[in-house]
């Protein structure tokens, strides 16, 4: 059973772009296409609804974890329609690192090994794999714009 997606991405934008594109609020909720209520902060749960067409019946609802400047961003959330409750969360890492030709960003989701139930962690596994290939398309468009 798998129980990470990896998605990595080369933008053609500076590291403290990308942060700032990652860890504002507002900035996040553009590209993520979610109406976040809060800012973030590690310790503290964000949420909003999603914008995005099909799925504004959903929130986010994500608990920083980290927020090392300029590198690593991560967030724990339910990667499922269903409400959230134990168990069921997933841990999501945003890595950065400089390289020539601007940043190389590294999306992780990690954890559906613990989901409790196998119907499930394959659906969250399926649609958040099409989800992610999607959202660092969206990231790139809004930085490199």
């Amino acid at each position: 059973m798998e129980d990470k997606i990896e998605k990595t991405i080369d933008l053609n934008a500076t590291v403290e772009r990308v942060w700032r594109a990652l860890t504002d609020h507002n900035e996040f909720g553009e590209w993520f296409r979610v109406a976040l209520e809060k800012p973030f902060a590690v310790g503290e749960k964000t949420e909003g609804n999603i914008t995005y067409p099909g799925y504004e019946h959903m929130r986010l609802e994500a608990t920083v974890k980290t927020m090392d400047k300029e590198k690593l961003f991560a967030y724990t959330w339910c990667p499922t329609d269903d409400e959230p409750e134990d168990g069921m969360e997933t841990l999501v890492e945003f890595k950065l690192e400089p390289i020539d030709s601007g940043t190389r960003l590294t999306i992780t989701e990690s954890g559906f090994a613990s989901l409790p139930d196998d119907e499930r962690r394959v659906d969250a596994l399926r649609r958040n794999a099409e989800g992610w290939e999607a959202q660092k398309q969206n990231i790139a468009t809004h930085v490199e714009s």
